[in-house]
């Protein structure tokens, strides 16, 4: 079930978050975040009125997802980017794509005009999945990043909404 986040899942939350942070290349860092930035990052989006959707199984958050301006000059009012994040043993089970389309009906509503992702280039789960939804890919910034010994390409995929 898809649901807006709650103060609670916050816990959760932070645990897939950080997950992603040490085992993956989804999020260029290797700084854990802590509970007083996930406080924040809430509040944040509140005041944005910008939503963080979350994937509720059986009374646990299993994913969440949401989106925030592209860039902050006035002009890329209308764009922005998103992100998607699934626990890793609740992968592979159709979670990411309700997140995803969730976030594209938002966004439409919003009246936003562009949804831009920004995958690691070694992500073909996340590819695929952008790509199904009519993501298609604009734009690659090689060697952007360096983690786990090695660089890191970041590729740009857009959808028009």
């Amino acid at each position: 079930m898809i649901r807006l986040i709650k103060e609670l899942d916050l816990p959760e939350i932070l645990d897939i978050y950080n997950d992603a942070i040490v085992n993956t290349t989804a999020v260029y860092t290797d700084e854990l975040s802590t509970m007083e930035e996930r406080q924040s990052w809430m509040r944040q989006k509140e005041v944005q009125q910008i939503p963080i959707f979350v994937y509720e199984e059986e009374g646990r958050v299993a994913g969440f997802a949401t989106y925030g301006p592209f860039r902050a000059w006035p002009l890329y009012k209308y764009t922005v980017e998103h992100s998607i994040y699934v626990r890793a043993s609740d992968r592979q089970k159709g979670i990411a794509s309700q997140l995803l389309e969730r976030l594209i009906k938002e966004a439409k509503e919003k009246g936003y005009h562009t949804l831009i992702a920004g995958i690691d280039s070694s992500n073909s789960g996340s590819f695929a999945l952008h790509q199904k939804y009519g993501f298609v890919e604009v734009g690659v910034i090689k060697e952007v990043a360096h983690k786990f010994d090695r660089w890191l390409d970041l590729v740009f995929l857009q959808k028009f909404l």
